[in-house]
């Protein structure tokens, strides 16, 4: 085991005390928008789908399903599968021009898109009344998440914003609800947890929809950043000894199939569910064992105590505390951020909560050859915090 010495940890230190005041603004991208699916069959999808597009395997050219959040990393893939299951579509996104994105347009081939600001909340529900008139909405899906995970953006987007798509699902008399929490809202400790289970308690206590509540555990994407640096000959950062936590994350495309499944499927119906995909428990260590096995290298990892985010989440705080400073408030919550993750499972291990075909491996393995499909703008920055920072 190699432990980085006192000029690495330097670095380390430095890094990520400059860096984390420094991302405590970042602005929310195409977060807060919403999508509903079409009955047009899908072209064939990107070479990064997860599965292979065919006929619809449902009949659902009446049916409406509404997906907010759907320019971010798991929204977009739900939409793709919306529109493969043969969902009837009306697009509401809050920039218009982002269908002429190379990067969305195979996403929302099928789904005719229209600007609707789901923070707004009247003119929301103006739009699903115009939408309902041409049918019963089904269903409601909300992807969205909040970008940086502070609680300002949190309350706004986890909470305010999803509720909004409530409400105004509720005006219109839709059907069902699934929502996209997470899996380590169990452990409450987070600004960003907090404002999903405010918003999953007033999800529960209506009664005009019912709903799913679907918690996965973690993306593919959110344990795939180190790519790049492992490719340029970067050590990979292990905080602990490389086996505190474990995890078996989903695919985009796994994720999104039982998202929309949860709308037909009636033994899902008012339930939590916590969800992960199907590999055994994989410690971070593995995973980065797993990746340098994908990209052909010898596994160089660099061992962080874990007592460095303490020091750097209390230097933020008294900062904040002294000079009464929101950004440095911020940026201690994204400390403590990376630290939750850095510390906790988001593990499922009942066979019932495990799903989907495709394994961490055989991601590694797909995007060492083929790159990164996504930028990281649109995966929530807390996601980023929860795995490995590199040097």
């Amino acid at each position: 085991m190699r432990v980085c010495n006192m000029k690495e940890f330097a670095a380390i230190f430095i890094t990520l005390a400059l860096w984390l005041p420094s991302h405590a603004f970042v602005s929310p991208k195409r977060h807060n928008s919403v999508v509903i699916s079409s009955s047009r069959l899908h072209t064939a999808p990107p070479f990064f789908a997860d599965y292979v597009v065919g006929e619809r395997r449902n009949s659902n050219d009446e049916k409406i399903a509404v997906i907010a959040g759907a320019t971010g990393y798991i929204g977009k893939s739900t939409v793709r599968e919306a529109v493969r299951q043969g969902y009837k579509t009306i697009a509401l996104v809050r920039d218009k021009s982002i269908e002429n994105d190379e990067g969305y347009r195979s996403f929302f081939d099928g789904a005719d898109v229209v600007e609707c600001d789901v923070c707004n909340a009247d003119k929301l529900t103006e739009k699903l009344k115009e939408i309902s008139s041409q049918g019963t909405i089904d269903a409601i899906i909300s992807c969205l998440a909040s970008r940086s995970g502070i609680k300002k953006d949190a309350y706004a987007i986890d909470y305010q914003a999803t509720l909004n798509c409530l409400e105004s699902g509720r005006a219109v008399n839709a059907r069902h609800f699934v929502l996209l929490s997470a899996f380590c809202v169990r452990k409450p400790l987070l600004q960003l947890q907090k404002a999903k289970l405010k918003f999953e308690k007033a999800l529960r206590e209506q009664s005009d929809m019912t709903y799913s509540i679907v918690r996965p555990t973690a993306f593919f994407k959110s344990v795939s950043v180190q790519l790049e640096f492992i490719q340029k000959g970067l050590p990979s950062i292990m905080f602990g000894n490389g086996e505190v936590t474990r995890c078996n994350p989903i695919s985009e495309a796994d994720l999104a199939t039982y998202l929309i499944d949860c709308i037909s499927n009636n033994s899902r119906e008012n339930k939590i569910i916590n969800l992960g995909g199907p590999d055994e428990p994989l410690t971070r260590k593995m995973q980065g064992e797993m990746l340098y096995k994908a990209v052909g290298k010898e596994p160089k990892f660099v061992y962080v105590p874990l007592l460095i985010f303490d020091i750097i989440i209390d230097s933020l705080q008294w900062v904040a505390d002294t000079f009464h400073s929101e950004k440095f408030e911020d940026a201690a919550e994204l400390g403590r951020i990376g630290k939750y993750y850095a510390v906790e499972d988001m593990l499922t291990t009942d066979p019932e909560e495990k799903f989907g075909t495709m394994t961490l491996q055989e991601h590694y393995d797909k995007i060492t050859v083929e790159g990164q499909y996504d930028d990281d703008r649109q995966l929530p920055l807390q996601d980023l915090l929860a795995f490995n920072w590199q040097i």
